[in-house]
């Protein structure tokens, strides 16, 4: 099967654990992970080997995500990956770590804050923007409880959380959102209490749990989240530890996402290289593909490419 459109793949990370710290990746013992076993991942993965996995896919765009680098120099990440652009051309925009809670947040928005350019600006304002204007948005994973069954709020309610999350949109950003689907009531109530800040969901909202009653709830989580306008969704990161990744065990999440949400706010990512544990970029990808045959060719492109370009104000 060939996908026929250009991809921005919406979600990939590259590190060096070797060279950069990686607390996941580079301390003993390793930290809890939904996939399992993640040793495969604790190695060098830049451009170059992201490529050979993508291949022959037409992957002409892409989006970096902060990768749970040294939590003491969060702005050291987007440098490195600085210039991994400048070396190689990729990624195209990024994601970057704020600690949203700490004392220094102000101070690390502040590098990433975006410098908006248009084609009468004058070389001199072009030369004042920020090396670091790539920049799109902000991840930092909200405290999360271990189960549905615990109903006690979580991170998002977080007095000084909330105010770091609040600096966003003055510094032309948005936030990448990744929590269990059983936080994302809190994540419709923040929506709605910042209506200007976008919010892209990572990884459909986790819904690890594929038993009647865990689908259940995520559906009934997604819809909640679904109604907040400001809010689209990467369908990506929808592996299951020991379980084959294919279309067919996939379809519903899929389907029932793109339902939700509507083809013009959902995108497609790799999630690459963590999903490497999961299933090839190819079979993933075409997984994908083979799941939305029935869509009309826009709606197909915006999936694969158009979303990705305008949610990441990608040039």
């Amino acid at each position: 099967m060939t996908i026929h459109f250009p991809i921005v793949d919406a979600h990939h990370h590259f590190w060096d654990p070797q060279i950069n710290y990686h607390p996941w990746l580079r301390d003993e013992p390793p930290v809890p992970f939904r996939y399992g076993d993640y040793s495969a991942l604790k190695r060098r993965y830049l451009p170059a080997e992201y490529f050979a996995d993508a291949a022959p896919l037409n992957v002409v765009k892409t989006v970096y995500i902060e990768t749970e680098w040294d939590p003491s120099d969060a702005a050291g990440e987007m440098r490195y990956v600085d210039q991994l652009r400048r070396e190689t051309g990729f990624p195209t925009v990024a994601i970057a770590q704020t600690w949203l809670d700490r004392a220094d947040c102000a101070a690390v928005l502040d590098q990433y804050a975006a410098r908006p350019a248009s084609s009468s600006a004058s070389l001199s304002s072009l030369s004042s923007l920020s090396s670091l204007s790539f920049v799109r948005g902000i991840r930092h994973k909200p405290r999360a409880n271990p189960s549905p069954a615990d109903t006690s709020p979580g991170g998002m309610t977080d007095a000084a959380w909330r105010a770091g999350y609040a600096r966003l949109t003055t510094n032309g950003l948005h936030f990448e959102l990744q929590t269990p689907w059983w936080h994302l009531a809190e994540a419709a109530q923040l929506a709605h209490d910042f209506p200007d800040t976008s919010i892209v969901l990572n990884h459909t909202g986790l819904p690890a749990d594929r038993s009647t009653q865990g689908i259940a709830g995520w559906k009934r989580a997604m819809h909640t989240l679904a109604t907040c306008p400001n809010v689209a969704v990467k369908i990506s990161g929808i592996g299951q530890a020991g379980i084959a990744w294919t279309a067919e065990s996939n379809r519903s999440i899929v389907l029932t996402t793109i339902e939700l949400f509507g083809p013009e706010r959902c995108m497609f990512a790799s999630n690459f290289p963590v999903d490497g544990l999961c299933a090839s970029y190819q079979t993933i990808f075409n997984g994908f593909d083979a799941i939305v045959a029935d869509f009309s060719d826009t709606e197909r492109r915006a999936l694969f490419h158009d979303n990705a370009v305008r949610i990441y104000r990608i040039p």
